[in-house]
C-alpha cells in the first residue's frame, strides 16, 4: 500500500481558502500513483480560531462529504481526510473523516483528547468511542493529535488488529521532539505501521513543524517531511507484518491479569 501525506499550510479561520488549497494538494498528490491521500488536523479553519469557531465550522460535516468524498470518487483514491472543525447538534467537534475509492465516507472520528493547555476542551466536545476501518482490505486506525500521548488508547486500537494508524495532527514546532518520539514508540511497541500527518506554517503565534512522517512496525521511518509544505510517500509492505510479529510476540506474551491500577 503506497501512502502519501499532505503536509499543509492552512490560513486560519479561511475555510473557503483551506478547500480550495486541500483540493489542489489532492489534485497535485494524484499525479503520482498512491492508495491513500492523508490531510492533517482542523484544515478547514486552523487550530483554532475562537473568535468565530462555530460560525465557520463545517455543517456535519456535510462540505467534507461532497467536496472531498467527490474527489476521491473522481480520482480512485482512498482519502483520510484529516480532521476539520465540526457543527453537530449545536456543538463543535474536531472530528476526521475516510473515504474509500468509491467516495464513501467509512468512518468518522470525533477526537477523544482535548488539548487542554490551549483550552480546546472549552471551545470543542470531546468524541467518546475509538475508530476502526478497512482501506484495500487493510486494517486501521485513527486518532488526532493530542492522542498520540495516550499509549493505552492507541494499545486498545492495537488489540483490535489493526495494522495501520493513522496520526493526523496540528503538532508544534517547539515538540517536534515529541512528535517523532512518541510516533515511533506507537509503531514499534504496537508493531504497526505509523501514518503521521502534520501541519505546517505559522497561526497565533504558533509555528506548527511539519515533519510529517510513515513509520514501518521496525520504527524505521521510511519518509519525512522538512517543516515547510510538501508531500511525502512511502510504500508500506504489509506481508513484513507476520514476520515482525512472530518474531517479538509482545502480544502473545501481555500480562494482561498484571495490568490493572
Amino acid at each position: 500500500m503506497r501512502v502519501s501525506c499532505l503536509q499543509m499550510n492552512m490560513e486560519m479561520g479561511r475555510p473557503k481558502e483551506n478547500f480550495a488549497h486541500a483540493k489542489q494538494l489532492i489534485c497535485d498528490a494524484v499525479k503520482e500513483k498512491t492508495d491513500v491521500l492523508v490531510l492533517p488536523e482542523t484544515w478547514n479553519t486552523g487550530f483554532f480560531p475562537k473568535g468565530n469557531l462555530a460560525d465557520i465550522s463545517c455543517n456535519n460535516g456535510i462540505e467534507v462529504k461532497e467536496q472531498i468524498g467527490r474527489l476521491a470518487l473522481k480520482y480512485g483514491v482512498n482519502i483520510v481526510a484529516g480532521s476539520v472543525s465540526n457543527k453537530k447538534e449545536n456543538r463543535v467537534y474536531n472530528t476526521a473523516f475516510v473515504f474509500d475509492r468509491k467516495g464513501e465516507c467509512v468512518a468518522e472520528y470525533d477526537k477523544t483528547h482535548l488539548f487542554t493547555p490551549m483550552g480546546e476542551n472549552k471551545y470543542y466536545t470531546a468524541g467518546d468511542r475509538l475508530c476502526r476501518f478497512e482501506l484495500d482490505g487493510v486494517r486501521c486506525g485513527i486518532i488526532i493529535c493530542y492522542d498520540l500521548r495516550f499509549p493505552e488508547f492507541i494499545r486498545t486500537l492495537a488489540l483490535s488488529n489493526i495494522d495501520m494508524l493513522f496520526v493526523v495532527s496540528q503538532w508544534p514546532k517547539a515538540r517536534t521532539f515529541h512528535l517523532r518520539t512518541l510516533a515511533t514508540a506507537r509503531a514499534i511497541e504496537n508493531q504497526m505501521f505509523v501514518v503521521c500527518c502534520n501541519s505546517c506554517g505559522r497561526a497565533d503565534g504558533t509555528v506548527f513543524g511539519g515533519n510529517s512522517s510513515i513509520i514501518n512496525p521496525l520504527g524505521e521511518t521510511l519518509s519525512l517531511a522538512g517543516e515547510t509544505e510538501e508531500i511525502i510517500s512511502a510504500e508500506c509492505d504489509m506481508n513484513v507484518l507476520a514476520e515482525i510479529r512472530g518474531s517479538i510476540p509482545v502480544f502473545r506474551d501481555r500480562r494482561q491479569e498484571l495490568y490493572k491500577v
